[in-house]
């Protein structure tokens, strides 16, 4: 029995170090290797404690009659170990700071019970049987001294360890559990978000399809008729159907822009005529009548279509007695809105005085004119020239003054955009005089011929007597005109009549064509001085020499081109 009891105390004495000294002692550089053993860590040379022996070899001695003697158990294991003459406890190898006499004799009483209760380790020992009672009586005090404070302090510092471990677990779980509140918070709140999100969407789709199934059912707001006075619709240009039906809105024509689109989408096609303008739509129309009224070319207002060579007022034909419908009655007759009794129109007279008597600012006249026109002897032909041959619209509700403003602002546009401004230069004309050359060009030839008489009008400004001799201008002031002209009437001096007086006339005699102007512009080179035309088809023949125009004019006499319906 003492052999086996031996042999257990050894065993439980490498068990013990084994699990106390887990690290090696000879990393104390300071310790002599005899002194290098599980003791060696409190131990150095020249040490009090010399005569140290350590705690784990002292086994109380027993009997076989007396209770087995108490091992470390599982609970025990980790508390701390107090060496004799030492401060500092240890558990494991580790090595901390001793805890307060109040943290380790508060648990005696647990201490008491977990080192005298033989009956904790009763497995280990089966078979003692209470021998060697005296030398456990013997060694329980040296245990009681030795273990109770170890045992003690071990307890304490284990407790202690186990809050402390109990803290950091309650910090971490705590964060954890933070983190995961948060998690969660920030998915019920996208979740929020979301819903308000689809939400919205939801709403909006089942407005857009009740106002659909609404529009399907209902149809957009129409007007059932009859239709009334007719109204004036402007369509500019880059206008969309959209556009349109707006416009077209706002001037009461329909009840609501759906009724006219949506008869515009099924007449497509047509609506790609439509051009810009003005156009007479009677109010209060159906989406589709108010369609079909801005199809109809009769309904278009305002467009005036100038022809080349057409001067202010009206004159008659020599021959024929027809009258040429002048400028001034052609916008007359584009202004007028309505039928019948309800025909409104502004007058050739209301023009003709809104010309005369307007300030040449407040009519459009543009800036390389103003002073010229000034000059211009008679005020009721000031404006000559200055409304530009081609197709203008203009507002037929305006007053006759912003009708004839807003025709000349096209005009002069149109007559810059061909160089006016900076050709005169070359050839020693200003913008004006240009335009005035031009308007004989235009009155004089055909347009294949017009450069080369643009040629002769500037080499004969620049001959003796700068005479031009052109038959066109001594027909301007007269209200019967043809080709040929009488004696009487090259005789009559007039600002305009160029045999009468040399150089260009006061004002243009008509309105000039682009390429008229741009032959003014741009001459043929030649040193033509004189041009007939000899047939009826138009023919014309150029010469410097005078003795060959005189036969060409004889030429043409016979063809009877020149013959004068005048009986002179």
């Amino acid at each position: 029995m003492n052999d086996r009891w031996t042999r257990a105390e050894e065993r439980l004495r490498q068990s013990t170090e084994q699990r106390r000294y887990r690290r090696s002692d000879y990393d104390w550089g300071d310790v002599e290797p005899a002194q290098r053993g599980h003791g060696a860590r409190h131990a150095a040379a020249g040490d009090e404690w010399d005569d140290y022996e350590d705690d784990t070899t002292v086994i109380p001695r027993y009997t076989d009659d007396q209770d087995p003697p108490p091992t470390r158990s599982a609970s025990s294991v980790g508390r701390r170990v107090v060496q004799r003459g030492s401060t500092a406890p240890t558990t494991r190898g580790r090595s901390d700071e001793w805890d307060t006499d109040e943290q380790v004799w508060d648990d005696r009483e647990d201490w008491e019970t977990d080192v005298r209760s033989p009956d904790r380790h009763a497995e280990q020992y089966e078979d003692w049987d209470g021998e060697d009672q005296e030398d456990w009586d013997e060694g329980d005090q040296a245990t009681e001294q030795v273990t109770r404070p170890r045992g003690r302090a071990a307890k304490g510092k284990t407790e202690s360890r186990a809050r402390s471990t109990r803290g950091q677990g309650r910090g971490r779980r705590s964060r954890a559990a933070s983190r995961k509140a948060a998690e969660r918070k920030r998915r019920r709140r996208n979740l929020l978000v979301l819903g308000c999100i689809f939400a919205v969407l939801f709403v909006a789709a089942g407005g857009y399809a009740g106002y659909k199934l609404v529009g399907k059912l209902g149809g957009p707001e129409d007007f059932a008729g009859p239709a009334g006075a007719p109204t004036v619709v402007q369509v500019r240009s880059g206008d969309t159907s959209e556009q349109i039906a707006q416009t077209m809105a706002d001037k009461g024509v329909v009840a609501s822009t759906g009724a006219f689109y949506e008869a515009a989408v099924r007449n497509a096609a047509g609506m790609t005529s439509v051009q810009p303008g003005y156009y007479a739509i009677p109010t209060h129309s159906k989406g589709v009548d108010a369609v079909a009224a801005l199809l109809e070319k009769q309904n278009r207002v305002g467009n005036v279509v100038i022809p080349e060579g057409k001067r202010l007022r009206d004159s008659f034909d020599v021959t024929t007695g027809a009258r040429n419908q002048g400028i001034l009655g052609k916008i007359s007759d584009a202004s007028c809105v309505g039928s019948g009794s309800d025909k409104k129109c502004v007058t050739p007279e209301q023009l003709a005085e809104a010309a005369a008597g307007t300030d040449l600012t407040a009519l459009g006249v543009p800036a390389w004119a103003v002073d010229s026109v000034r000059k211009v002897p008679d005020r009721s032909r000031q404006l000559e020239g200055l409304i530009a041959a081609g197709a203008w619209d203009f507002d037929p509700t305006a007053s006759p003054a912003h009708i004839l403003s807003q025709l000349i602002g096209q005009s002069a546009k149109s007559y810059e955009s061909t160089g006016l401004l900076q050709s005169g230069g070359a050839n020693n004309l200003d913008p004006y005089q240009t335009l005035i050359a031009a308007s004989m060009v235009e009155r004089e030839a055909q347009p294949k011929d017009m450069p080369k008489v643009a040629r002769v009008i500037l080499n004969r400004l620049v001959s003796d007597d700068h005479k031009l001799r052109f038959d066109s201008s001594v027909n301007y002031t007269l209200d019967r005109t043809e080709v040929a002209t009488t004696e009487e009437d090259r005789s009559r001096a007039t600002p305009w009549n160029t045999y009468a007086m040399p150089g260009l006339p006061a004002g243009p005699i008509s309105s000039p064509s682009l390429p008229a102007l741009k032959a003014m512009e741009n001459p043929e080179q030649g040193k033509w001085l004189y041009f007939v035309t000899v047939d009826k088809q138009g023919t014309t023949v150029f010469t410097d020499s005078y003795s060959e125009h005189l036969r060409n004019v004889q030429r043409a006499q016979q063809s009877g081109i020149l013959d004068s319906g005048k009986g002179n």
